[in-house]
């Protein structure tokens, strides 16, 4: 049997839940859970947001632990190797996206807590191919969340070919923008930290901001125009979008990972006549994700997080919910 934290339903406290997972496939792995990144995500499946959920649900969808068992088919993964566990845990292998090496874009792809119980538990079963090895020089205590936050901000890094000499705005200080920060200053980007709290300027300068625009002031806005190569929006709210494609230079992008409530306005004429594009991405492929560990374990790279114990389970929930986790919250056994 699984022991999990499980809410029976819609937006209910999680409570004890145990559950018989069956024989373990030939192609799955399974993994003794010894920490497990508390995401905005969990908070949104927890509620229905999405109209996906299905009860009694189990969250967690960011998993650090040592491999329990295999199955009769794995191979590139053994019993003892520390993992970590994503948002997505088993894509079809043969479709078009998979074979380019895009397994995250495979429209058959199945989600860790969609449809199947997660990782607040103490095991936490997937399949071989997004069970991924962690590099010694990381903590396996912080470095949960990066197999969500962390891949998204830096799958597009990778997939729009960010050079060092570009110049980036990041907009959004939180859980996903303050790591965007640290990766485009290990990359070699001259970064800018769009925030509507100027209170955070200091904070986003040490996590590796170039500069920083009061995004409330449209003097500092207006003083951006034709600046950026690349503005990556990590929020979950409507803004004047018309403000930021005008900060791009030409061939310039607007980037979404954040999910922004309403439908997104912009006028065609300036995307034609800059080569101005907008466009968004969700995680990362496993091969993205192993990049990401190998460049964030170069780098020293890791989340800013606050850890509780799975007994704290509801707490961290109400933490995160009260906008004031800073940044990531992770849960450990």
């Amino acid at each position: 049997m699984i022991h999990a934290y499980a809410a029976n339903t819609v937006g209910a406290a999680l409570e004890a839940f145990e559950y018989d997972p069956g024989v373990l496939k030939d192609q799955e792995v399974e993994i003794n859970v010894e920490y497990c990144g508390l995401c905005h995500s969990d908070l949104s499946m927890l509620k229905n947001d999405w109209g996906i959920s299905r009860y009694p649900f189990v969250p967690g969808h960011e998993v650090v632990g040592m491999i329990a068992a295999v199955g009769d088919r794995v191979t590139t993964l053994k019993v003892g190797q520390r993992v970590g566990l994503g948002w997505s845990s088993h894509s079809c292998m043969h479709c078009e996206y998979c074979m380019s090496g895009d397994h995250n874009l495979c429209l058959t792809l199945e989600q860790t807590i969609v449809g199947r119980y997660g990782g607040f538990a103490d095991k936490v079963r997937a399949h071989e191919e997004w069970v991924i090895p962690l590099p010694e020089a990381v903590d396996p205590a912080k470095v949960g969340p990066l197999f969500c936050g962390g891949v998204t901000v830096f799958n597009p890094i990778v997939q729009f070919d960010v050079k060092p000499t570009d110049r980036v705005g990041v907009i959004g200080i939180g859980g996903l923008g303050h790591m965007a920060l640290r990766f485009l200053k290990a990359w070699g980007c001259d970064v800018t930290a769009f925030s509507t709290n100027p209170n955070k300027e200091s904070e986003a300068r040490e996590l590796g901001a170039n500069h920083f625009i009061n995004s409330r002031d449209a003097k500092a806005l207006e003083s951006v125009t034709n600046s950026f190569d690349l503005i990556l929006s990590t929020v979950n709210a409507d803004l004047d979008w018309a403000i930021y494609i005008n900060a791009l230079r030409p061939k310039g992008r607007l980037h979404f990972v954040g999910v922004v409530p309403s439908p997104i306005q912009a006028y065609v004429f300036p995307l034609i006549a800059g080569q101005k594009s907008i466009s968004g991405s969700p995680t990362g492929s496993p091969i993205t994700i192993a990049k990401m560990l190998d460049f964030a374990a170069r780098h020293g790279i890791e989340p800013v997080t606050e850890t509780f114990d799975f007994s704290q389970i509801n707490e961290a929930i109400a933490h995160l919910e009260a906008g004031k986790a800073r940044y990531r919250i992770v849960l450990k056994h």
